[in-house]
């Protein structure tokens, strides 16, 4: 890393929330104005139902610990460095292996780095973890812009493009010549992009939820491609009200999820429902600890409105075309599985494609194991 004298310098910087935030948190939620029960039967139908929302919200007033959570980021390496006038939150957990292969690996929405928590000590010491020793990474997992301690952008303009950008300066600063990257939802968007510049160093992705564009008008498709149309429309109809908000009017939104734990607990957590495979609970694959531990990422910074911006940045952009090494794996309960012949018109050089047995959106933190195995087998002839 550089020094920190320097103005492209990559410090140290512990998080360390104050005491008075967090007794805020518990007094708003003393404050709750709850809504009547949803009136329709179906459980998830109309959102979080209220009686799985106070649940969640009397563990998180009662019995969770932001201290626990702080102290595990710190624990990997919490760092901080100015990019375009923006700073950015980064963990960088180095491997006792010294030749470990560099990894940066990327989140989406309504995800954090939290999500990697599980995953982040097997890939820097797969030793300590029943593994072998020769598939060690570094990870870099940098906060998107607007999300979690990363600063928000006052100006329009950091989409996608510019995020790919400044993750390839990044790691230009933490002195990586020859790197891998990793990313689902907007991570894989990010992903993508770095690919398709050729970001310096970048040798080979990876990816849990890979671009493609539907073919809706398909005369011939396959069961992979009736799968993601089915979805796909099933989604649209069903569950794009928070995206088309997000992509149109996020500040309107702003005002409610930065004012209300609540609120934006609800906003998050009725996806960790329907975007997580499991079995009617949410809590059956990630427990209350950890989804409050990704919601204190949004609700500590203030992060509801400033997040939600990247869909208005770029929601409706087009996927390029990626040339480098790409690697994909499907989980069958992402929002839509990408089929692989839509695929391969965005990716000319996939080397491996695996579909996994389960699983969903939050692959890193809903199937640690698996998410481990398909990034090292992904990642183990760039070595």
């Amino acid at each position: 890393m550089t020094d920190a004298t320097r103005d492209d310098a990559v410090v140290p910087w512990p998080i360390a929330v104050p005491q008075s935030e967090l007794d805020d948190l518990h007094a708003r939620i003393d404050r709750t104005r709850w809504p009547e029960a949803e009136p329709a039967p179906g459980g998830w139908v109309q959102g979080a139902p209220l009686a799985k929302v106070r649940a969640l919200v009397d563990h998180w007033r009662h019995a969770y610990d932001w201290r626990r959570c702080e102290a595990m980021l710190n624990g990997f390496g919490s760092y901080r460095t100015v990019i375009d006038g923006l700073g950015f939150h980064v963990i960088h957990a180095r491997s006792p292996v010294p030749d470990a292969k560099p990894l940066l690996i990327t989140h989406g929405w309504p995800g954090s780095v939290v999500e990697f928590a599980r995953i982040i000590g097997p890939l820097t010491d797969p030793a300590a973890h029943g593994g072998d020793p020769r598939d060690a990474f570094h990870v870099i997992a940098p906060s998107l812009p607007g999300y979690g301690f990363s600063d928000k952008p006052t100006e329009t303009g950091w989409g996608v493009e510019k995020i790919a950008k400044a993750w390839e300066e990044l790691m230009r600063r933490l002195g990586y010549d020859a790197w891998v990257a990793q990313g689902g939802d907007w991570g894989a968007a990010v992903t993508t992009q770095l690919g398709h510049i050729r970001a310096q160093g970048l040798e080979a992705i990876h990816l849990n939820m890979p671009s493609f564009v539907p073919e809706r008008d398909d005369p011939n498709p396959g069961p992979a491609e009736k799968r993601a149309l089915e979805r796909n429309r099933a989604h649209r109809h069903e569950h794009t009200g928070y995206s088309r908000i997000q992509s149109t009017k996020p500040q309107t939104l702003g005002y409610a999820l930065v004012d209300s734990p609540v609120g934006q607990a609800a906003w998050i957590y009725e996806k960790m429902h329907a975007w997580t495979d499991n079995d009617g609970d949410p809590e059956s694959v990630v427990s209350k600890d950890e989804m409050l531990d990704n919601i204190m990422m949004y609700w500590l910074p203030g992060a509801g409105g400033s997040s939600a911006r990247l869909y208005w940045e770029s929601f409706r952009r087009r996927p390029p075309q990626v040339d480098i090494p790409t690697m994909a794996t499907v989980f069958p309960r992402e929002i839509v599985p990408a089929p692989r012949s839509w695929c391969e018109k965005v990716y000319t050089d996939i080397r491996r494609w695996t579909e996994v047995e389960k699983g969903g959106h939050f692959a890193a933190f809903e199937q640690p194991e698996i998410f481990v195995r398909e990034v090292r087998e992904a990642f183990r002839p760039f070595r």
